[in-house]
């Protein structure tokens, strides 16, 4: 449900990875990211869940001066135990107008009050999207170390994802997997999650059929489809409400799961890395049966 949730909140904020300039409301120039020439800020405030996590592995401790109330949630947030400690906004105007931040990271992706009463303030900010390939992971990287005042600490972050990416066996026709969520939800092509499919040699069967980045799929018309595996919230992996009764439906009890912290996943940065190992040491672990739906 959270992971649903906050999906949808993410892509309604239509934010750009490379947008370092916003405008709020339409058409009035609000705030503009760091140069390579500005001082580094030391009043940092976060306001959206992806943003918490680049700046706590971009920024220094005492730089930080706000994270979102998930940030410290261990099932939305893969940084959460980092963010222990440091302050959580209640998401009013005045908290951050008290705070006075000299760079605001992850604009609001809903245009509420909040973000109405701040607009006439001038903040530098900069925006933060919501990935759907490494390489939006690695430009958001670039970015945000830039504006936070630590392009070199950026620069040894991508080198160490890359590096850990390249020691992944690169593998060819592993199998047909499904994303598949709580009410039969089908996360399809051009996402976070089809990207790392294809990085461990998976085929995404929503690509296969036809699905959307997004849509819902009948426990009938998956069993009809036969994919390999199933990639799973970990959190699914037991009973909580109806939503996730289905995924224990007896119809799936052949198909191999493969499961993953929704936190991994959700937003990108360097948790994809931790994302992509888990499926390749998975899928060496117990190779699934060839469906034959899909095999030639």
């Amino acid at each position: 449900m959270k992971r649903l949730w906050l999906t949808g909140l993410l892509l309604g904020s239509a934010l750009c990875v490379a947008g370092i300039a916003i405008e709020w409301p339409a058409g009035k120039p609000v705030a503009v990211a760091a140069s390579p020439s500005t001082k580094a800020p030391q009043r940092i405030v976060s306001l959206n869940l992806c943003a918490d996590q680049y700046l706590l592995a971009l920024a220094d401790r005492d730089q930080i001066a706000g994270l979102t109330r998930n940030a410290i949630d261990p099932d939305m947030s893969a940084a959460a135990a980092q963010a222990k400690g440091l302050r959580l906004l209640k998401g009013s105007a005045e908290e951050i107008l008290a705070i006075d931040p000299d760079l605001i990271l992850g604009m609001a992706a809903r245009r509420g009050g909040v973000m109405a009463a701040l607009s006439g303030e001038h903040y530098r900010s900069v925006d933060v999207t919501l990935a759907n390939s490494y390489a939006d992971i690695v430009a958001q990287v670039r970015v945000i170390a830039q504006a936070v005042g630590h392009p070199e600490r950026g620069e040894a972050l991508i080198a160490r994802m890359d590096r850990d990416l390249a020691a992944i066996p690169r593998r060819q026709d592993t199998g047909v997997a499904a994303y598949y969520q709580r009410r039969g939800y089908l996360t399809g092509t051009g996402t976070l999650v089809d990207d790392l499919m294809t990085r461990v040699g998976l085929v995404n069967l929503a690509g296969r059929i036809g699905k959307p980045a997004l849509s819902q799929l009948s426990l009938e018309e998956l069993m009809v489809a036969q994919p390999d595996y199933l990639i799973v919230e970990s959190a699914a992996e037991r009973v909580m409400d109806q939503g996730t009764e289905m995924l224990h439906h007896p119809m799936l009890r052949d198909i191999k799961r493969l499961p993953l912290p929704q936190a991994w996943t959700v937003c990108g940065g360097p948790a994809y890395v931790r994302a992509a190992q888990s499926l390749a040491d998975q899928l060496r672990a117990a190779p699934a049966r060839r469906s034959a739906a899909f095999t030639s």
